[in-house]
């Protein structure tokens, strides 16, 4: 690996870190930090549609949390508000999960959470999530595709036929998710998740430079938000 790349467990505490945050009660002022964390670990990938979407996608759920409740006083539009600002803190989440999905793969997402001392059923549970969450997606996929190329699929088709297109969709999605499922179990066996013997990895992990530097603009994004509410 890279020494500019971070170690799995600085993302996984980052990502915890900024939920507890976050979500916590009057964890609104942190969202800019978490968001800015977010834009700047898309910016390390490369992901740019990442880093300019996610803010985007904040600045117009700000917009309707913050200023649409304001133009009137309608029950509706204050409802409006209070589910877009949990989707505020959501967004500003997710950039950093993001992250957390496309570089860390499940292999050393398990051998970190092996390292910090978690329990073995929490470890397998998310090994088996990460790997388990993107084969599902690519099964929707081909199961619309198919849909599609056979008549079935659009939204015409849905308005028309909301219970037969449901149908449609669920079952074969159902029967391949159980065949996927079955693999990974298998595959999991064979690496020796449950086993009472602790398994080894083949790219032991190391703090680096990356992980200084993530924890140095954590620190900083902490101290301004900080010195921001106490000078307001």
């Amino acid at each position: 690996m890279s020494g500019w790349t971070p170690d799995p467990r600085t993302v996984v505490a980052l990502l915890l870190a900024a939920s507890i945050t976050v979500m916590a009660p009057g964890g609104v002022r942190f969202v800019p930090a978490a968001l800015t964390a977010g834009v700047l670990l898309a910016i390390s990938e490369r992901a740019w549609r990442r880093a300019i979407g996610l803010p985007v996608a904040a600045g117009i759920i700000a917009a309707v949390a913050y200023l649409l409740p304001s133009v009137a006083a309608w029950p509706v539009l204050g409802f409006a508000g209070i589910v877009t600002g949990y989707a505020l803190r959501l967004v500003a989440v997710g950039g950093i999960a993001a992250h957390m999905i496309r570089t860390v793969s499940p292999a050393r997402f398990t051998a970190a959470l092996r390292s910090a001392r978690v329990p073995s059923a929490v470890t397998v549970s998310g090994a088996v999530m990460l790997r388990f969450v993107p084969t599902v997606v690519a099964e929707a996929r081909a199961v619309r595709d198919a849909m599609r190329l056979r008549g079935l699929g659009g939204r015409w088709a849905m308005l028309r036929h909301p219970i037969r297109s449901i149908e449609y969709f669920t079952v074969p999605l159902m029967a391949s998710s159980l065949f996927a499922a079955e693999d990974l179990s298998a595959s999991a066996l064979l690496r020796g998740l449950g086993s009472h013997t602790r398994p080894t990895s083949m790219h032991p992990l190391r703090f680096g430079p990356a992980d200084a530097v993530a924890g140095v603009t954590v620190g900083m994004l902490v101290a301004v938000t900080m010195l921001w509410r106490s000078g307001r």
